[in-house]
Formats: C-alpha cells, structure tokens, sequence
C-alpha cells in the first residue's frame, strides 16, 4: 500500500492551509496516489461524522465518504483553492447524503424546521434521562458515550448537523457557514440551541464528552481508504503516466 506522505512536507501554518490543499490537489491530478492517500486520512471522520449527521445511519455514512472522494476526484479540477478543501469535500459529502434522503421520500432541507421537532426531542432525552443510571457514575465510560450519542441523534436534522460541525469536529462559525451554505449567524443559532436542549439531558458532561462521539477511525478509515485507491487505480496510474510522459528529459 501507498505510503501516505509525511504532514511536515506541508505547510501547517492556517495562513498557508489554502495554498498547501491547492499544491496537494494538484498533485493528486497529476495521479500522487501518496497525496490523495494524505487528503483521506485527513478528512475522512469529519466527512463520515458529517454524513452520519444527516443520514443517523454509520453504514451508508461510510458508503457516503466513499462516495464523496470519487466524486471529488472526478471534479478536483473544478477545485480553485477559496476556503480549502474542508468546505468543498463537506459539500460535496452534504449533497450526497442528502440524495440519500430524497430517495428515501423525506423531506431533507436544512433550512426547514420539522414541525414538532423540538417537542419530540424533549420527550426522548426526557425519557433517556429517566432510564440511564447516575451520569456521575458513568463519567467517560462508552454507555454514557452512547447517550450522548443518541441525544444528538435526537436533534432535529438542521440543529444535529451543525452541532456535529461544531462541537465534534471543532470547526469554526465561518467553516461550518461555508460547508453548509449557511449564514454565520444561523450557524450562532442553531449551535446554541443545539447545546442548550443536550445540557438539560446531560450537563455539565457534554463538552467533555462530544468531541469523542462518532468515532471513525483505525479499520474504518483504512477500509475506506483502501477501496477508493482501488476504484481509481487505473486513472490515478494514467495520470502519472502523463506527467512522465510530459517531463522533459535531461
């Protein structure tokens, strides 16, 4: 397998973030199977936590990820550089899970509000709290990981996603503006009642927890990883081929 490239042959300053996923897209035109490999293994839980966002199903959110890097592949050409390539990979991933939902028949538009989403939210957490032990006696253990995990899950489908951008993945008011199309300060909105709704089912517990939530990693990332390399071979390996063929001898 590829050996992916080391992170210091990049720039790592934020000021230069741009211009380095600018470099590495380039590369990966030119077929660097190492640099797509990089760009993966870099983006791929916040994709998969993205996609599982919308769809609350981890399995066909890996299958989005998937999806997501031979599509971005297809289009790398179409990628200028503005904003990096977080926001550009999420939206690409965004769209496809919610086609996702559009031919499931459900009614997927992140601006709208469900009708009675927020009661029905409380109900459940409501109900969570009264069947799960004492969290003090569960601080950092995966049962109370895994209520944490259904709360958000609980969310109404406009605040779960930004919730999961935000206090999961830790990206800021204006990255999580850009992947989701939103307005800076609907992104505010929506994270502060997001917060608001899972403190009241789990406390002052929820920072420390969130971060943790979701995880996709180890043999998720290298299974995904491995059949994207796999369905791009062959183009990946004509594109160096190109590059060869273009170099001037010396």
């Amino acid at each position: 397998m590829t050996q992916p490239l080391p992170e210091q042959d990049l720039p790592d300053r934020a000021s230069d973030a741009a211009a380095a996923d600018l470099e590495l897209a380039g590369r990966i035109r030119a077929g660097d199977a190492a640099a797509f490999e990089l760009v993966m293994r870099r983006h791929n839980r916040r994709l998969f936590r993205l996609a599982r966002s919308v769809l609350g199903n981890a399995a066909e959110a890996e299958d989005v990820v998937q999806e997501t890097w031979l599509r971005a592949y297809a289009h790398l050409g179409e990628f200028t550089g503005a904003g990096g390539l977080a926001p550009w990979l999420g939206r690409i991933a965004l769209n496809e899970a919610l086609g996702r939902l559009r031919r499931r028949g459900r009614v997927v538009s992140l601006d709208e509000h469900r009708d009675g989403g927020e009661t029905a939210l409380m109900r459940r957490i409501e109900t969570m709290s009264m069947q799960q032990p004492d969290p003090e006696r569960l601080a950092g253990s995966a049962e109370l990981r895994r209520v944490l995990e259904a709360a958000i899950d609980a969310l109404p489908d406009e605040f779960r996603t930004v919730f999961v951008l935000r206090a999961i993945e830790e990206m800021s008011v204006a990255e999580t503006a850009a992947t989701l199309s939103l307005r800076p300060e609907t992104v505010k909105t929506r994270f502060h009642r997001a917060r608001r709704r899972l403190q009241e089912a789990l406390g002052a517990r929820l920072d420390l927890l969130a971060r943790g939530s979701f995880e996709f990693g180890g043999a998720h990332c290298d299974r995904v990883v491995a059949t994207v390399l796999a369905r791009l071979r062959p183009a990946l390996d004509a594109a160096a081929a190109r590059r060869t063929i273009r170099q001037p001898t010396r």
